[in-house]
């Protein structure tokens, strides 16, 4: 090395040497700088992850079992931990309708119309013995189920359940969520569109 050339120089060639026979072979390298950030999976899988984890309730609370509703969003059992916390009053921006307490014949056709006014995909949970069977109400004001009026994905049994069996509901739906089918099935017009715009 001459007196006139400078070390850092020297160093900055022979590094500029390595990185260009690394770039060589760097088509097939491992870049771990990605580690941990990258996740493969499928798209329905990722859809239903999305949508089980953040569950907007429409609280319909008609009788006492909208006490434990309310119990369940306080701090002592914190629905928050599932994402539905944001209970909402507006239908249009609900995924799961909670039917808590009892549904008469004169409340039956207000709660079908908001049930048609939430956007799909949507699910009914019914709270309670009154809510799944009409409970201990056998009379001729009382619907015997809001089953025969919308379709219900959960049954919570009590009169009224406690705030952890309505929790216990909750998980049942978000595990029912995760195994539902493919998207095609889920939203077939959606998938054709999506199946256009790539082909």
């Amino acid at each position: 090395m001459s007196k006139n050339q400078h070390p850092q120089r020297e160093l900055r060639v022979q590094t500029g040497i390595l990185t260009s026979r690394m770039s060589e072979t760097r088509a097939t390298a491992y870049d771990s700088k990605i580690e941990g950030n990258v996740i493969f999976t499928r798209f329905d899988a990722a859809l239903n992850w999305v949508r089980k984890n953040s569950l907007w309730p429409m609280p319909m609370g008609l009788a006492c079992c909208a006490i434990e509703l309310m119990a369940t969003a306080a701090s002592r059992f914190d629905i928050s931990r599932f994402g539905a916390e944001v209970m909402r009053f507006s239908p249009r921006q609900c995924d799961v309708m909670i039917v808590a307490g009892t549904v008469t014949y004169k409340m039956a056709l207000a709660v079908k119309r908001i049930y048609e006014q939430m956007p799909e995909p949507k699910w009914v949970i019914a709270m309670g013995a009154c809510a799944s069977t009409g409970g201990m109400y056998r009379s001729y004001a009382v619907l015997q189920g809001i089953d025969q009026l919308l379709p219900v994905d959960v049954y919570i049994s009590g009169c009224p359940p406690r705030p952890e069996a309505l929790l216990a509901g909750l998980m049942k739906l978000q595990e029912k969520i995760s195994s539902e089918p493919a998207m095609r099935d889920q939203a077939p017009q959606l998938a054709e569109k999506l199946e256009e715009m790539l082909a």
